[in-house]
């Protein structure tokens, strides 16, 4: 696979280059004209190698390879927002030859596993493999803010039933958390006004500020700052999931502005949640985007809640609080059997081609591989390394490139051949 590395590296970087974080909607591109332009780039590169391809109205993409029984990998093309706390351009696609790693938001999620996988099919097509399944690679442009693309794309064709999404982690994830999307109305405050933060529910919130008096105190006692007529609080990104691996810098803002009880529920006792938990981890609370006007504060939050929970478990809890909530976003939990043939197969192939021995695991995150009857996201993470998901300055490897080529590639012999 040494030989297309560079190919595969170059097109990660032309990917990376087109800022596909989500827009206002126009003419043809449902989601922006630079989510609809990189469909339009990674559709053109697969035709180039032969692939028939289907533009399902700028929502969704597909690549065709082979015949028989569906077989999907699910990929996204659409990104988070850059945030801010950069040091090399989130869309500059720099493919860095001394440190070996390619910079910008969606190198890891979810551009470079998507090119990965195509330059995969494309190898076993050079090859003279002929699968006995037809191979679906799907791609989306709404999976970080609604899958409106899935919806879609099962409105217009007929979603395979089994497959696997590389957006998570490795071996391989037989069991997802469920995820609910809540904005909460608190009450308004006097005292201060233009209270903001975030960028999306599942980032955690890097940047936060209000305009309200200046108490020199509270300022250096919370690591605040004073510009331009605001309180500013700076944090660090992280996936909504994760947030204890980012700095919420909604937090020592409502410190700031007296607002303990409102504190209390969101960052304390997360409305006393935090004790469920099963065998797919603890439930997180995460509250990523704040606004306020002189009805109320409004306060968007990202719940990932154990497998075995239900959505109405944690509905209930925030209820019982008082607090008046909207549904912006659910998605039930994905839960296989960790020895079924799709699991067992995958985690081989990981196992086979790193020479480690690990067993499936669970997650908190959520990915395309709900969208399957039998789902499996599939890399391209691996424990123990740094992640820049949903960060400031995400990058993937050359190393990892490399490794998700043979691993995609025999994954796609071993379950369609």
């Amino acid at each position: 696979m040494d030989k297309i590395f560079d190919d595969v590296a170059k097109s990660i970087s032309q990917i990376v280059k087109i800022n596909s974080s989500q827009k206002a909607p126009e003419d043809g591109a449902p989601f922006g004209n630079g989510a609809a332009e990189c469909l339009e780039a990674f559709l053109k590169l697969a035709a180039s190698f032969g692939f028939e391809t289907k533009n399902y109205d700028n929502y969704a993409g597909e690549v065709i390879f082979g015949s028989g029984e569906d077989f999907a990998i699910l990929a996204h093309l659409d990104v988070v927002p850059a945030g801010s706390g950069w040091t090399h351009d989130p869309f500059g696609g720099e493919i860095d030859y001394v440190n070996k790693k390619i910079w910008g938001r969606g190198t890891m999620d979810d551009k470079g596993p998507a090119v990965i996988a195509l330059y995969c099919m494309k190898a076993l097509k050079d090859e003279g493999f002929k699968p006995k399944k037809t191979v679906k690679l799907i791609v989306g442009c709404n999976e970080e803010n609604g899958w409106e693309c899935i919806k879609h794309y099962n409105e217009k064709a007929k979603m395979p039933e089994t497959g696997f999404s590389p957006d998570a982690d490795f071996p391989v994830i037989y069991a997802e958390k469920g995820i609910l999307q809540l904005k909460l109305k608190f009450p308004a405050a006097k005292g201060f006004k233009n209270l903001t933060g975030g960028e999306r529910a599942n980032m955690v919130c890097d940047l936060c500020g209000v305009e309200a008096p200046v108490d020199k105190l509270k300022l250096q006692a919370l690591n605040l700052s004073a510009e331009n007529g605001k309180i500013v609080s700076r944090g660090k990104s992280a996936h909504g999931s994760t947030p204890d691996e980012g700095i919420n810098a909604i937090s020592p803002i409502l410190k700031y502005l007296g607002l303990d009880g409102m504190h209390s529920l969101l960052f304390e006792d997360g409305f006393n949640l935090s004790g469920l938990e099963d065998v797919t981890g603890k439930l997180t609370f995460s509250p990523d985007v704040i606004e306020s006007d002189e009805k109320g504060i409004y306060v968007t939050c990202d719940i990932r809640y154990p497998a075995t929970y239900t959505k109405e478990q944690v509905l209930e809890a925030v209820a019982a609080k008082g607090v008046p909530y909207e549904i912006l976003h659910c998605q039930s939990p994905l839960y296989n059997d960790a020895e079924c043939k799709l699991i067992s197969t995958l985690c081989g192939v990981y196992n086979e081609v790193t020479g480690k021995s690990l067993k499936p695991i669970a997650i908190g995150g959520g990915t395309y591989a709900r969208a399957l009857k039998c789902g499996a996201a599939f890399g391209p993470e691996e424990y123990g390394e740094e992640n820049t998901i949903h960060q400031a300055n995400e990058y993937i490897t050359f190393e990892k490139i490399e490794k998700c080529l043979k691993i995609y590639k025999l994954a796609i012999e071993r379950l369609c051949g």
